[in-house]
């Protein structure tokens, strides 16, 4: 009784730090910089989420492209 108890504590968390690395981790990150969250969570689950945020940390804020 008490491991099946465990093994649903330790299930739940680990989805829970799934999900909040797959999506809300690039989706917060995207959205404070300015940029497309459901864009960067497809790129997280297409390619890693290291991957999403590493460039997300690189390419900074979005910035007004306007050029003038």
């Amino acid at each position: 009784m008490i491991e099946g108890f465990f093994f649903l504590i330790v299930g739940l968390a680990a989805l829970y730090f799934s999900l909040w690395l797959f999506i809300l981790l690039p989706a917060r990150m995207a959205e404070a910089r300015g940029r497309s969250a459901l864009g960067w969570v497809l790129i997280s689950f297409i390619f890693s989420p290291l991957f999403a945020i590493f460039f997300l940390w690189l390419l900074g804020d979005a910035g007004n492209r306007s050029g003038s």
